[in-house]
């Protein structure tokens, strides 16, 4: 997947195309010659985080979107640019507040387990989408996983969450990237299931990434019985790119239909080229048409705060530090888990040895292809370790229908129950 994200700028007063300006770049060092738009907070130049030595790469780069039709997420981006994480370590980001995820359970009524589905979900989406621009200075481009690479981990118990909250994570597919994912609490009896890919293109000066897949969160109730959650995925818009310095901007909407009947309907805004806020939504939850009450309403900034808009107190807060999860040592590792795999590569990236980092990465891609072609030689497939392949998903067929999700029907990826703390 390229995930990569900011705004094209503009010349002053008008928007000029971007495979002219590229055509004619010049590489200077001096950012008064280079081509540039105003904004209220300062005046903002083309290429102004690209690394001195990379400009070069970099121009070529953009110039190489700005001509490309088709998915993207094969092309090869500059180096500066790299994440030393692969794609199958992202699902941790779904239970960074492991708490929030254990207290759905502790819900007393319908409606107060939806909105804490919707707070959980909320939270979610800082460590998603804008973890690694505030801790690596841009968006990066994950390491692009390999068929059958996985990741384990767990957030410890405690006398606040319950039990040991785990994951298990599984690249399903390669061509298209598809990774299958399992997080679960059994002690508070919350367990969430899902898989994501990504179709990505380049659009009006932004990477558009499409978020293919879903999610279905399962709460067992001290009754017996069971609620389930769908689960779908915001659009992700990539901007800054023309400056070298790439950020996530959520796009249109995205909904979690509770079995019980309540939806949460999330609509994401953000910046636009000349005003409006970051980060922006409105979640609305609606209740089931036989529950006489109002609709909750949230709005904020998903990567802080937010607030019930009626009530005006606190809903949502990611303004604290998150819990990292749990890996075990590298050493203790096995050789397809994503850190022990990746390892040489990430090193090269982090210490910014880039001609060592392609070497490790080149070792790895060949022996894929190897692999693939003695699979075909011997008319055999690779055997998925976690999770099994169905053509429709029943649960998202039938929650779905109730809010018209489109597409209509979906795959999933049933897990097998047989990860490492099974």
């Amino acid at each position: 997947m390229l995930q990569v994200h900011d705004e094209i700028p503009h010349h002053i007063d008008q928007l000029v195309d971007i495979e002219e300006d590229l055509g004619t770049l010049p590489l200077l060092e001096d950012h008064d010659e280079l081509p540039y738009r105003e904004e209220s907070n300062g005046t903002y130049y083309m290429g102004r985080a690209v690394p001195a030595a990379q400009k070069s790469s970099w121009t070529s780069f953009l110039k190489s979107l700005a001509g490309f039709t088709g998915d993207l997420s094969a092309m090869t981006a500059p180096p500066f640019i790299l994440s030393p994480t692969s794609l199958t370590e992202f699902p941790a980001y779904w239970c960074e507040r492991p708490e929030l995820f254990a207290a759905i359970a502790d819900g007393k009524t319908e409606q107060a387990r939806a909105l804490s589905v919707l707070k959980w979900f909320i939270s979610t989406l800082k460590g998603q989408y804008t973890s690694r621009n505030e801790s690596m200075g841009s968006e990066k481009k994950p390491l692009n996983p390999v068929l059958g690479e996985l990741f384990y981990g767990y957030w410890p118990a405690n006398t606040a969450r319950g039990g040991k909250t785990t994951l298990v994570v599984e690249q399903v597919s390669h061509h298209p990237p598809i990774t299958a994912y399992r997080i679960e609490n059994l002690e508070k009896g919350v367990i969430l299931t899902g898989h994501s890919a990504q179709k990505t293109s380049f659009s009006g000066g932004s990477i558009i990434v499409k978020q293919v897949g879903h999610a279905v969160l399962t709460v067992s109730l001290p009754s017996g019985e069971t609620e389930e959650y769908l689960i779908t995925l915001p659009r992700l818009r990539i901007d800054g790119l023309w400056y070298g310095s790439p950020y996530i901007e959520l796009a249109e909407t995205s909904y979690i239909q509770s079995s019980t009947g309540y939806l949460s309907t999330i609509e994401y805004k953000g910046k636009g080229y000349f005003s409006g806020k970051s980060h922006t939504f409105k979640a609305t939850l609606t209740p089931p048409s036989h529950v006489h009450a109002s609709p909750h309403v949230i709005e904020g900034t998903w990567h802080t705060t937010s607030k019930d808009s009626h009530s005006g107190t606190a809903f949502h807060d990611v303004t604290s530090p998150k819990e990292e999860i749990t890996v075990a040592p590298l050493e203790e590792q096995g050789e397809w888990e994503s850190r022990k795999l990746w390892h040489g590569v990430a090193k090269g990236i982090r210490e910014g040895d880039f001609e060592s980092a392609a070497t490790f990465k080149g070792k790895i891609e060949n022996e894929q292809r190897q692999r693939r072609r003695d699979e075909s030689a011997a008319g055999t497939t690779w055997e998925l370790k976690h999770f099994k392949h169905v053509e429709h998903d029943p649960v998202y067929e039938r929650l779905g229908k109730l809010f018209k999700a489109n597409p209509p029907t979906e795959d999933s990826y049933v897990y097998l129950g047989n990860g490492p703390s099974s």
